[in-house]
């Protein structure tokens, strides 16, 4: 393969001029580093960085406006930093935009459709673009209609398709060419639950077949289950990168824990108002939520074994999780309050 003719980099832009080794598994799918864009009256993305391992999926989060759409369309090489660099699997978006399409998957918000075009010819044509051929051509579009369920959708009409077999249908286009990175916006938008749980079911295929997932979306507990890691953006800023449990733990120093009993309810709180280091929050209809002073695991079980001694007849204890979109909150809470971007 000879080396893509690069073309005129931003100046800003502090990118190597030496052609990325696409064999070397060490080199980040995705790294981004002080990526900046802006238009008439808007700072879209504000020096922005991170990086993707190989075979994560990442889940990228955020508001309307808040950047992620900008930062992925640089990454899919439809737009040009104003300053930074962008590399995806060792090659810079702007320099080398080529070999990065080879390698990505793009599956837009919105995509194109085509009148009187049915399933097959939709794929047929992206396939024939793509530059596949006689009988390798027809198997890989053989194959990704079986991967996505479109097999039975062969001759239905695109412009027909309902929203879910839509978000389907763009996915095997973006997996025509078997790409190493998906960079995937908002692809559950407007799905409803069972089209977001068999989107979801094709994810972590993919995922368990080591493909790297970029993927942004404002479902913020389905990301959860599904990414290794999740990354905010807010105002153009990143303001987290880390796990979703790191998110839902948080730096909170107590903890909050429902807890169940098999009669005699009242006692709970009784039992609570006698324990300076545990307060009793609120009721339920079998016993209460109780926060206790501490997030420390051996604390937490000192509370249950102290409870189990004095005869309360506890049938259930369970710390209640952060949800991510309250930890969200509270991110951009602080940030609010601080002036500083937080960064997990």
């Amino acid at each position: 393969m000879s080396d893509p003719a690069p073309i005129e980099t931003p100046p800003s832009s502090a990118v190597d001029s030496a052609v990325p080794d696409p064999d070397d598994r060490d080199t980040a799918a995705i790294e981004v580093r002080n990526l900046s864009r802006s238009f008439p009256g808007v700072h879209a993305v504000r020096s922005v960085s991170f990086t993707v391992a190989r075979g994560q999926v990442i889940g990228f989060v955020g508001a309307n406006g808040a950047g992620k759409t900008t930062t992925m369309r640089i990454l899919a090489t439809l737009d040009h930093p104003d300053a930074g660099a962008a590399r995806v699997c060792g090659f810079d978006v702007v320099r080398y935009p080529a070999e990065v399409r080879r390698r990505i998957g793009w599956m837009p918000d919105h995509y194109g459709t085509y009148s009187n075009m049915t399933v097959l010819e939709y794929l047929d044509f992206f396939a024939r673009a793509l530059g596949f051929r006689g009988e390798e051509r027809l198997q890989r579009i053989s194959e990704v209609m079986d991967f996505t369920d479109l097999t039975g959708l062969a001759d239905r009409l695109v412009d027909t398709l309902s929203k879910g077999m839509g978000q389907r249908l763009c996915l095997g286009r973006a997996l025509i060419h078997d790409p190493e990175v998906l960079i995937l916006d908002e692809p559950a938008a407007g799905l409803d639950p069972k089209a977001r749980v068999e989107l979801k079911h094709l994810l972590r295929i993919l995922s368990e077949e080591g493909k790297t997932v970029f993927i942004s979306s404002h479902i913020l507990s389905e990301l959860g289950e599904m990414c290794d890691s999740l990354l905010f953006i807010h105002q153009g800023e990143i303001i987290h990168h880390g796990s979703a449990e790191s998110l839902r733990r948080g730096s909170a120093a107590t903890c909050l824990v429902e807890v169940r009993l098999a009669h005699s309810i009242e006692r709970l709180a009784e039992w609570v108002s006698l324990h300076p280091h545990v307060t009793f929050r609120e009721a339920t209809r079998n016993g209460g939520r109780i926060e206790i002073d501490s997030a420390e695991p051996g604390e937490i079980a000192t509370v249950l074994r102290h409870m189990i001694r004095d005869d309360l007849p506890v049938t259930d204890f369970h710390l209640q999780e952060r949800k991510l979109e309250d930890a969200f909150i509270e991110i951009l809470g602080e940030i609010e309050a601080s002036g500083v971007p937080v960064v997990g």
